[in-house]
C-alpha cells in the first residue's frame, strides 16, 4: 500500500490483510508478542487512517490476539 505525506508519495508498506478497507490484520508467529510487534500494527493504523486493527499471533500454544483502535483516526 502506498504512503502519502501532504499528498506526496513517500513510500510503500505491506499489510498482511486489509478487510473491506476498514480493518487491518497483522499476522505473527512468535513464541510471544514483543512491544515492537504492537508498535508496528498501531503504526499501520495511523499511516493508513484505519480505525480498527487486529494483531494475531499463531506462534504460541494457543492463539494470542489484540484488538487495536487508532486514537488518531479521522473520519473521511
Amino acid at each position: 500500500m502506498q504512503i502519502f505525506y501532504k499528498e506526496n508519495l513517500i513510500g510503500t508498506r505491506r499489510i498482511d490483510f486489509f478487510v473491506e478497507q476498514k480493518i487491518s490484520v497483522e499476522l505473527k508467529a512468535f513464541s510471544y508478542l514483543e512491544p515492537g510487534n504492537l508498535a508496528q500494527a498501531i503504526n499501520y493504523l495511523e499511516v493508513y487512517n484505519v480505525e480498527v486493527g487486529l494483531l494475531l499471533n499463531f506462534g504460541c500454544s494457543r492463539l494470542e490476539f489484540k484488538r487495536l483502535v487508532n486514537s488518531k483516526y479521522k473520519i473521511k
